[in-house]
C-alpha cells in the first residue's frame, strides 16, 4: 500500500479486518489484577511478535487515512503500529511521548486512566505539525483518556486528527464517548 491507497471492494476490506481480527482474538493474553487489582490488561506482545498479525493489523490501519501526513503512535505500543502504517503509507511517524520522556520544549496534556492520572507529551519545535494530517494510533481504548488528550495535543498545535484507531476496543468502559469528531476504527470491540 502507498500514500495513493488502492479502491477496495467492501468484501476486501472485510476480508482484511476479519484477517487482523482473527489474529488479536486468537493471540492477545490477558492478565487479571495487572498493572493494579481490578484491571484486566490486555497484552497484544503476542500479535505484534506474529509477523501475519502485525501486518494484518498494520494494512487495517493503513487503510483507514492513506491521505495522512504524519501516523502518530501513542507510548509505547502505539509507536510499534505507527512504525509499521508509516512505512506502509510512505508517511513520517511521530511518537506521542508519557510526561518527562521527551527534552524541553514539549506541548504536554494530563489526563485520567481508569487506575490513575499521566500526562502526554509532543515536541513543542522540531517537527513542523501545523496543518498536518494525522492518523493516531494505540493499541486499546478503555476509558479514552489517553487517546482524547493526544487528540488534543494535536489540536493545541494545529494539526487535524483525520481518523483514530485502536486494535482492541473495551466497549463497556464508553472511551468512544470521549473522542472527538475524528472516525474511530477498532479492530476488535468486547
Amino acid at each position: 500500500m502507498s500514500k495513493h491507497a488502492v479502491v477496495e471492494s467492501d468484501d476486501q476490506v472485510v476480508e482484511r479486518t476479519e484477517k487482523a481480527a482473527d489474529a488479536v482474538s486468537r493471540l492477545t493474553r490477558w492478565h487479571d489484577d495487572f498493572p493494579t487489582p481490578g484491571v484486566r490488561f490486555a497484552d497484544l506482545t503476542p500479535v505484534f511478535a506474529d509477523a501475519e498479525g502485525f501486518r494484518a493489523v498494520v494494512d487495517c490501519f493503513a487503510a483507514i487515512a492513506p491521505e495522512a501526513d504524519i501516523v502518530a503512535g501513542v507510548d509505547a505500543r502505539g509507536f510499534l503500529l505507527g512504525a509499521g502504517v508509516a512505512a506502509t503509507l510512505g508517511t513520517g511517524v511521530l511518537a506521542i511521548r508519557k510526561g518527562g520522556k521527551l527534552p524541553p520544549p514539549v506541548v504536554s496534556r494530563e489526563y485520567q486512566l481508569e487506575y490513575g492520572s499521566a500526562a502526554l507529551e509532543i515536541p513543542a519545535d522540531g517537527v513542523e505539525l501545523t496543518g498536518k494530517r494525522i492518523l493516531l494510533l494505540d493499541d486499546v481504548l478503555a476509558t479514552g483518556g489517553t487517546l482524547a488528550a493526544a487528540a488534543a495535543l494535536f489540536a493545541e498545535v494545529g494539526a487535524e486528527v483525520v481518523a483514530a484507531a485502536v486494535v482492541l476496543e473495551l466497549e463497556f468502559l464508553k472511551g468512544r464517548d470521549h473522542q472527538g469528531d475524528y472516525p474511530l476504527t477498532s479492530i476488535v470491540k468486547l
